[in-house]
């Protein structure tokens, strides 16, 4: 997964706007074969909580949940492509969409559990995504 924080970002399918958030986070959701609910549960907790939003003094001390950030996740299966031989990526880590998209929206809803705003993608479309990363900062999580 990859995390950027945001001052805004959004979402367009077919040139409209179907998700659109503030300041907060934007998380690029890849689902891989072996991947589980426990580890979406593990890895929603873990962006809530991350310490990545300045406090006054300009550090990077508060987390999502203590500025009310808000949350838009993207599904992106090809941030696990293999591209280490030839010129085309190989995508057969990627877990089948099925199931992949049951445990994108399954990490949703762990985030929104959480009281977190979150807007989301839709899954296996062709998407505009429009990032506006704040610092910047990003960080890959893994579990």
């Amino acid at each position: 997964m990859v995390l950027q924080r945001v001052r805004k970002a959004s979402v367009e399918v077919d040139d409209k706007i179907i998700s659109e958030i503030g300041e907060g986070m934007v998380l690029l959701v890849g689902v891989k074969t072996g991947d589980t609910e426990e580890q979406a549960k593990f890895l929603a907790e873990k962006c809530a909580n991350l310490r990545i939003f300045e406090d006054q003094e300009g550090k990077m001390n508060l987390s999502g949940l203590e500025v009310k950030a808000e949350v838009l996740v993207v599904s992106q299966f090809t941030l696990y492509a293999d591209t280490q031989k030839g010129r085309r990526p190989s995508f057969t880590e990627a877990l089948e969409p099925k199931e992949a998209e049951r445990l994108y929206l399954k990490f949703a809803e762990y985030l929104k559990n959480l009281n977190l705003t979150v807007q989301t993608g839709i899954f296996g479309a062709k998407m505009l995504v429009k990032i506006f990363n704040s610092g910047p900062v990003t960080f890959i999580l893994e579990n």
